[in-house]
């Protein structure tokens, strides 16, 4: 084993640097005296090239959790343990594990492996927080933990905005759980995946005979939810016809079910969700002002995972663990090509998307190391030339025009999903409008 970084006599390890990080990614070489004698770039830009100086002893680059004994698990037993190395700012827990370089009976050194980073502290921006099932470093979800347990606190009814899979039924669980209404039930409802026939009868419920196939009363998600919190998501795809209702509904506190004629009183707080701008749909007579106004008293904006990118490689880690809890493969890190993937990817489905990537790559992938190559085939496959030349967001207003739907439809290459982001609506509205003006 070298003692220098750069010793010409025994072979330079910097000619060994690049394939070692290409098949390990974080890794530092050490000597037997447990001293420090090279670094990938990746080991240098966690940790800092002043920790991992030639010649800096292993303890002082990495702090061991047990200190002496830790050290000892790791270099003489194997034992993968956690370390902490403090850079600027921060502290920085991760796994190690080490493997040790042999001659013979003569012990070389050791290839000590820097794993997951396990969780960063130090700075109070910089600091985890976990709320209500969601997890976040960024400083513009922490503001939106504070929101939400001030307005818990009230009877304000919250309108809920940002893009699907970014936890808007999390943030209607968290308003409901630490509000004085917890002990009540809370019920959700997707208002975008029932015909509007049936969406008034789950609503408000219906009486015996109320339509065919009405066998029995029906109590309705408000009198379930009574004394507790109704979640409506994606409400601005409600009818027209049925927004009227709603607003009745919230004004008197009563409902009348479809078939009856006797308002039923209820005591319900309203949270509501949508991944596009009311006010727009106001402008376009899609939505009704009075109703906008009832529901969005308190607004709530979730960010995209886009624009908290510090969160995606913790995020995918913490997924990776779920799924290690339960199953035969251990990742024990990124490759540099695959978290450059993770960390460039635009991420239209948010952190829903990430958690399925993640199940994906463990499937797919062998190993301790989650390589590109584990990822979906989106990942690696250029997108199709008329989804990425044009994609701007078609004006609301021309959304309902058969030949807006057809222009979408051509610039997403045919998929329909990606039509609906560029259109600003749900694939389930998209559907609807494709068959109202007769396009298959």
């Amino acid at each position: 084993m070298p003692t220098s970084r750069s010793s010409p006599s025994t072979g330079s390890p910097l000619f060994l640097l690049p394939a070692l990080e290409a098949l390990a990614g974080a890794v530092l070489l050490v000597d037997p005296q447990q001293r420090v004698t090279a670094a990938t770039p990746e080991a240098e830009e966690r940790l800092g090239p002043t920790t991992v100086r030639p010649g800096t002893p292993l303890a002082e680059a990495l702090s061991v959790s047990e200190g002496a004994r830790g050290l000892e698990a790791l270099l003489s037993h194997g034992r993968q343990v956690e370390a902490r190395s403090r850079t600027p700012g921060a502290v920085r827990i991760m796994r190690v594990r080490a493997v040790p370089v042999e001659q013979g009976a003569k012990r070389l050194g050791w290839v000590v492996l820097l794993g997951a980073e396990a969780e960063t502290e130090g700075t109070r921006g910089d600091a985890e927080e976990t709320f209500h099932g969601m997890w976040t470093r960024n400083p513009g979800m922490k503001r939106l933990f504070r929101i939400v347990e001030k307005v818990a606190r009230t009877e304000s009814s919250v309108l809920v905005r940002g893009e699907s899979g970014t936890g808007k039924e999390l943030v209607a669980n968290a308003l409901h759980a630490i509000s004085a209404r917890r002990k009540g039930p809370f019920r959700a409802i997707n208002c975008a995946a029932l015909p509007p026939s049936l969406l008034e009868s789950e609503l408000f419920g219906h009486v015996r005979g109320a339509f065919t196939g009405a066998v029995r009363d029906s109590p309705g998600h408000f009198r379930l939810a009574d004394g507790g919190t109704l979640f409506l998501d994606e409400v601005g795809e409600i009818p027209l016809e049925l927004q009227g209702k709603l607003l009745r509904v919230l004004e008197t506190r009563s409902v009348i079910p479809v078939g009856g004629r006797s308002p039923v009183p209820v005591n319900v707080r309203i949270v509501a969700a949508t991944h596009r701008p009311l006010r727009r749909e106001v402008e376009a007579g899609r939505f009704r002002a009075d109703l906008m106004y009832r529901l969005r008293v308190v607004p709530l904006f979730l960010p995209s995972l886009r624009e908290r990118r510090e969160d995606i490689l913790p995020l995918a880690r913490r997924f990776l663990d779920e799924l290690e809890q339960n199953g035969p493969r251990c990742v024990e890190r990124f490759s540099p090509g695959a978290r450059h993937l993770l960390e460039s990817h635009g991420w239209p489905g948010n952190v829903r998307e990430l958690r399925n990537v993640m199940e994906y790559a463990y499937v797919i992938g062998e190993g301790p190391v989650l390589h590109e190559a584990d990822l979906p085939p989106e990942f690696s496959e250029p997108r199709p030339l008329a989804a990425t030349v044009v994609s701007e967001p078609i004006p609301a207003e021309d959304t309902h025009d058969p030949e807006a739907l057809r222009t979408a439809l051509a610039r997403a290459g045919g998929n329909r999903t990606e039509a609906a982001r560029m259109l600003g609506i749900s694939r389930v509205t998209l559907w609807r409008r494709l068959r109202d003006v007769g396009i298959a």
